[in-house]
């Protein structure tokens, strides 16, 4: 399951902002002609509206149509943009891609796998540890790199505490990063994995994972 244990969720709505911002213009554009279209009727013709006032107005409905059309213009891009997401997705299935997850998977017995690590800032201490679906620990790393410049790597060898190797299959990874005070820091895990389909929701290439992780297009980290 991919986590985010930094405490951030970032959902792309750009499309659905684009036409909620353009249905409003639109609304407040036809509103203002109306209102204006009534204040001329019904003007005082022996005090007709000031020519000031007037040509205010009028730059004010220029500005509101301009509006109108920029967000019709973004609206539009967006849209071409979500239909690029969309092929690069579909390109992705059958490859495997590096995404933000807590589980890892050993394609055949005793095979190796490249996991990653980010840190929410530097650490004291950083620890890894690999267990089984029961909760069983089946390896641990210590004294692992602390820095949070970049995201850091460690190859599994696909082996237990004892040096024997693991069947194929998920396993759980997790990192516990810790200051120079003992307080935990937070951090997200990666493992590689192949994507087995893909669907189109809300405008977002959604890629499923065979591991059963869901992750968007635009998160993968690496293409493998």
């Amino acid at each position: 399951m991919a986590i985010d244990p930094f405490g951030t969720t970032t959902t792309s709505t750009t499309t659905t902002s684009a036409s909620s911002s353009m249905s409003q213009l639109s609304e407040d554009y036809e509103s203002f002609i109306t209102l204006l279209t009534a204040q001329i009727e019904n003007q005082n013709p022996l005090e007709p509206m000031d020519s000031t006032t007037f040509i205010s107005q009028l730059a004010q409905l220029s500005q509101v149509e301009q509006s109108v059309a920029t967000n019709s213009n973004l609206e539009g891009i967006a849209s071409q943009l979500a239909s690029m997401g969309a092929i690069t997705g579909l390109s992705l299935i059958g490859r495997s891609v590096v995404a933000a997850t807590d589980e890892v998977t050993l394609e055949s017995d005793g095979a190796s796998a490249e996991l990653s690590y980010a840190l929410a800032s530097d650490a004291a201490s950083v620890t890894m540890t690999i267990t089984a679906e029961d909760g069983t620990v089946l390896r641990t790393y210590t004294g692992l790199e602390t820095s949070s410049a970049e995201r850091q790597t460690v190859t599994w060898d696909g082996m237990d505490y004892e040096g024997l190797p693991l069947p194929a299959g998920s396993y759980t990874v997790s990192v516990e990063a810790l200051d120079t005070d003992g307080n935990t820091i937070a951090s997200q895990t990666y493992a590689p994995a192949k994507v087995a389909s893909m669907t189109y929701e809300d405008g977002l290439a959604t890629l499923h994972l065979e591991n059963g992780d869901t992750v968007l297009a635009g998160a993968v980290e690496e293409i493998l």
